[in-house]
């Protein structure tokens, strides 16, 4: 039996016609290396917004289930045009949606989770000697409604059909050459990174780095999937994402920006049992997912209770937003987008002041005011100010001097 590999290209990747060809040629050559092969794509370029900027000239509120009939055919285009391109090279191939591919997933329209995948038709296909394209980012759930894998769905995608098919390793391209200390674009002396960890990608992916979406990161820790992220535009080996034990101790790792966050504070609210519950029990039912979560020190027999959530989530918590601050007492609502996340990652990091001081000692000497800190045993976290943001990485990845 050959070893499978799976391969994910994401959007810049299929851009255009002439690109599509080339994702088409590399996957040929790892065909023609002796491994079965199957392929996981996004939606060509700019699609996924071209089509939300569509359903938003027609109704400012479209229906979540809507939404993922229509984005999920930005993957179908993509499926399609690449395995023509590959007929058209003379080799076998069949394009499938996530719902012909078997992946099934809960209900939770623009944010499904995988429960299942039914990995049949892609053994059938295989033993027939077909490349297989899947549509990235989508799933069926049990009422055979298209649901969505939210941003970033097709790495989950393709890390999951990975592990369920046991492949041999699962390659992530993308427009950059692998994983670096800093995004390259912000920071021009970021490093590249030969090796980092599971742990330690997974807290940069939830920290903003956009390499990789943090569940896929998670799921292949979870099924010990060999993971790489290479680039679809140069031949370089890339980055893998190994296990902890497999890693050289360093203090630092790496520096992550998100800038697609919104703080929300709700404030003086009334200091008993049970508030905490009540209002985090109403962003479970509208899926509306916390990060950062600070509540101050009690005065008056109230508090104020600040988290942070992604702006994509904001609409929906500003329609639940009155109905909160009735249900748990509070005085008022606020929020703030113009904020960013700035984190360091390393699994040296733990317990050591000497870290924390140089983090806290680069942002004040820019001026940097620091709106809320979270710490776990690899990574340390602050809110600030958007407008400074760039400029307090840079400074942070010179500090710790990882170019």
């Amino acid at each position: 039996m050959k070893e499978i590999i799976v391969q994910k290209f994401g959007g810049s990747s299929v851009g255009d016609i002439e690109k599509i060809k080339n994702v088409a040629r590399r996957v040929i050559d790892t065909k023609s290396k002796g491994y079965d092969v199957i392929v996981t794509v996004s939606a060509m370029g700019d699609t996924t917004d071209e089509l939300i900027e569509k359903a938003l000239m027609i109704s400012s509120n479209p229906s979540n289930r809507e939404m993922d009939m229509l984005l999920s055919t930005g993957e179908q285009v993509s499926v399609a045009l690449l395995a023509m391109a590959i007929q058209s090279m003379g080799h076998d191939v069949v394009s499938l949606t996530g719902a012909q591919c078997g992946i099934i997933t809960d209900s939770s329209h623009k944010k499904a989770r995988i429960n299942n995948i039914d990995t049949k038709r892609l053994h059938k296909e295989l033993s027939e000697g077909k490349i297989i394209i899947v549509a990235g980012f989508q799933g069926i759930n049990e009422n055979q409604d298209i649901t969505t894998l939210g941003r970033g769905g097709s790495d989950t995608t393709a890390v999951a059909i990975a592990a369920a098919i046991g492949a041999a390793k699962c390659e992530i391209y993308t427009d950059v050459e692998g994983v670096y200390t800093a995004d390259p674009r912000k920071v021009q002396s970021a490093r590249l990174m030969k090796r980092i960890s599971y742990d330690e990608m997974l807290e940069l992916a939830e920290l903003g780095a956009g390499v990789l979406h943090p569940r896929s990161v998670e799921l292949a820790r979870k099924f010990n999937v060999p993971l790489v992220v290479r680039s679809s535009f140069a031949d370089s080996e890339g980055t893998e994402i190994v296990n902890m034990d497999q890693i050289e101790k360093v203090a630092i790792r790496g520096i992550s920006l998100d800038d697609d966050i919104a703080k929300v504070s709700v404030l003086e609210v009334p200091d008993r049992p049970g508030i905490a519950f009540k209002l985090f029990s109403m962003l479970s039912l509208n899926n509306i997912n916390v990060d950062m979560i600070i509540q101050n020190v009690n005065r008056l027999s109230v508090n104020d209770i600040s988290f942070t959530i992604k702006k994509d989530d904001l609409p929906d918590f500003l329609k639940i937003s009155e109905n909160i601050k009735e249900t748990i007492g509070a005085e008022r609502v606020t929020y703030d987008d113009s904020v960013a996340k700035l984190s360091i990652v390393g699994a040296g990091l733990a317990g050591s002041t000497e870290v924390m001081s140089k983090f806290f000692e680069a942002l004040y000497e820019l001026g940097i005011n620091i709106q809320m800190i979270s710490t776990s045993s690899i990574k340390i976290s602050c809110i600030i100010d958007r407008e400074n943001a760039e400029n307090g990485m840079s400074k942070l990845h010179e500090k710790f001097q990882l170019s």
